[in-house]
């Protein structure tokens, strides 16, 4: 079993659901993260997120205990949020690529061996709500 992995990453969860969030310093994962809690996904991690091999397939999300509970809101400051995890990965989300297909085809990533599908970055308002739909039912093919 491949050892656990740490990631600049953030993630949060709906029902127990997990989406990764990564992408370069300054995209938007602490952004996304907070308006994906606004809409009621509880907050994971923000900043840095450990993935482990799950037991039978897929991956956990947890975090690091020094950073539990906070998240960073640019301009506001760190702010407290009730940690939860860890968290079995649903779906992962790449703000460093941009999406320019309105039907996008299916994508996965890879981390520790595990496939996960993936997202990129639509720049619109409407990108919380689609991830947190995504998460509640699944995507669905034309």
């Amino acid at each position: 079993m491949p050892p656990p992995l740490t990631l600049h990453a953030s993630c949060v969860a709906w029902r127990g659901r997990g989406v990764l969030i990564t992408g370069p310093s300054g995209s938007g994962k602490s952004t996304l993260a907070l308006a994906l809690m606004g809409l009621g996904c509880d907050l994971v991690a923000d900043d840095r997120t450990h993935l482990a091999p799950a037991p039978g397939g897929g991956l956990w999300a947890s975090c690091p205990a020094a950073i539990a509970g906070m998240i960073e809101a640019r301009g506001v400051g760190l702010l407290g949020a009730v940690p939860c995890g860890p968290v079995r990965l649903s779906l992962a989300v790449d703000l460093g690529r941009a999406e320019t297909a309105r039907l996008p085809p299916e994508r996965h990533v890879t981390h520790l061996g595990c496939s996960l599908p993936l997202l990129h970055d639509i720049g619109t308002g409407h990108f919380a709500p689609a991830i947190l739909q995504y998460l509640k039912a699944g995507r669905r093919e034309p």
